[in-house]
């Protein structure tokens, strides 16, 4: 009996076949036979698994997306504090050495250009920033609370990690060279420690425990 294909296999190399040529041609110029030829199939294999090249996209902004959160999950395993849980995200996101891929950075800018474009893929998009956003502000408020510090600016300071983020995405695929090499993720860790070690105590008593003014000098005769 013949043996049935591997279809989530195929999908797989499917999908990171358009990774491949999105990264070379941009979303526009990779064709179906572009793809084809980068997977090593023919093209109508293509659409026995994928009716059109958007749905294609659409697999591969999920893709991504549990790529990141595996690697986070990977360099997450040995902390032990929410200090190195937060810094584990930071370098799973913006880190080089194993795991990072300047395809798939270059890819999501691509796809975050599809997402002005084309309805379908800003849904999936917007979701997939929704949950990284959560996921930094989680990571924030831990930080916080486990040192005694307020939560309330935990959600904004997310979304400045986050476009932070999505900015050195940006200018990593469009001026190459232009940036320090490797400087994303120490910067972004070194600014994040100076916010949070200047975050105000969560109680009023605190405060003064944190910040000790000088004793008025007594008054001359």
């Amino acid at each position: 009996m013949a043996r049935k294909p591997n279809t989530d296999q195929r999908r797989g190399e499917i999908v990171a076949a358009l990774l491949a040529t999105m990264a070379e041609h941009g979303y526009e110029k990779a064709t179906i036979q572009l793809i084809a030829r980068q997977a090593g199939l023919a093209p109508g294999l293509l659409h026995y698994h994928f009716k059109t090249k958007a749905e294609i996209l659409l697999s591969l902004v999920q893709t991504l997306a549990d790529q990141g959160r595996a690697r986070f999950a990977t360099l997450a395993a040995a902390a032990i504090t929410p200090e190195q849980r937060l810094e584990a995200y930071i370098r799973a996101r913006l880190g080089m050495g194993e795991g990072a891929s300047s395809a798939a950075v270059a890819a999501w800018v691509v796809i975050g250009a599809e997402a002005v474009r084309q309805p379908d893929v800003r849904a999936i998009y917007q979701d997939v920033v929704a949950q990284e956003c959560a996921q930094i502000e989680c990571l924030l408020r831990d930080c916080l609370s486990a040192n005694g510090k307020q939560e309330n600016q935990a959600r904004p300071l997310a979304a400045a990690l986050l476009a932070l983020m999505e900015g050195a995405f940006q200018l990593a695929s469009a001026a190459p060279g232009v940036l320090p090499a490797g400087f994303a993720a120490d910067t972004t860790l070194a600014l994040v420690q100076r916010y949070l070690a200047a975050e105000l105590p969560a109680r009023p008593e605190q405060l003064h425990q944190t910040y000790r003014f000088p004793a008025p000098k007594p008054e001359s005769p």
